[in-house]
């Protein structure tokens, strides 16, 4: 029997997603999956995805958010910026921008509003909130990680000297690349880089694999240590890598 395991990023309105054979790494596959639950019921089947995307969400947010986003931000310290705060569940579900902001205000003590930026990706954080409250078998195989928080781990805990994105980008890029193929991932498909999906996309995808492998292995280690649960009761934690030995 195969044991497949996958990772899943965001990409332009899509996912960039990656999976691989436990028992047979020569198996891979690298795609782009307009929608989550194409990979999850894909042929291959991954009994275990790790997706970069956040999972339970609080009724009200207070104290710098939800205890995995202050956690993630803990472990990475100096690069505590990568971990977007996350707006309450109704800012979340909001129609529109303005509402979102109205509703995170107040719904969150401090109050605060989301960036553009954030709004523009919650709509990955939907889709994955609605699949997980309709199919309630799912929770059990999809993970929610942090790409930057498994590459902080996969480099000895500490920070990347370049980032993935600007004027460093091509040396960032390198460096991750360098760390997946350090953590077993072939060569191969570290350069299988799908069409239409961003290169650094791509690279978190594999990360998100990278965690979601060690999940499998009941080797990851949770974000906060102590999980809690939203209102749906899905988890609140971040997945870390096994720290390396």
């Amino acid at each position: 029997m195969a044991r497949w395991v996958a990772g899943l990023d965001g990409c332009r309105g899509a996912w960039a997603g990656a999976l691989i054979d436990l028992d047979d790494p020569g198996r891979w596959r690298c795609a782009l999956f307009p929608r989550i639950a194409d990979l999850l019921d894909g042929e291959e089947a991954p009994g275990t995805v790790g997706i970069d995307v956040p999972i339970g969400l609080p009724d009200r947010v207070s104290g710098g958010g939800r205890p995995a986003d202050r956690a993630a931000r803990a472990f990475l310290g100096t690069g505590r910026a990568s971990v977007f705060p996350v707006p309450p569940r109704a800012a979340v579900l909001a129609e529109s921008y303005a509402a979102a902001k109205a509703l995170s205000r107040a719904h969150s003590d401090p109050p605060f509003a989301p960036s553009i930026q954030c709004w523009n990706i919650l709509r990955y954080v939907r889709e994955a909130d609605a699949l997980l409250r309709a199919r309630p078998d799912l929770r059990d195989r999809l993970h929610e990680v942090h790409p930057e928080v498994a590459f902080f781990r996969l480099n000895g805990e500490r920070r990347l000297a370049a980032g993935k994105k600007g004027p460093a980008r091509a040396a960032g890029l390198a460096e991750r690349r360098a760390l997946l193929a350090a953590a077993g991932l072939p060569e191969a498909m570290i350069a299988a880089r799908p069409p239409g999906v961003a290169a650094d996309d791509h690279l978190d995808a594999l990360a998100a694999l990278l965690v979601a492998r060690d999940i499998a292995g009941g080797r990851a280690e949770p974000l906060p240590q102590t999980i809690e649960r939203d209102s749906y009761d899905l988890p609140i934690v971040i997945w870390a890598p096994a720290p390396l030995t």
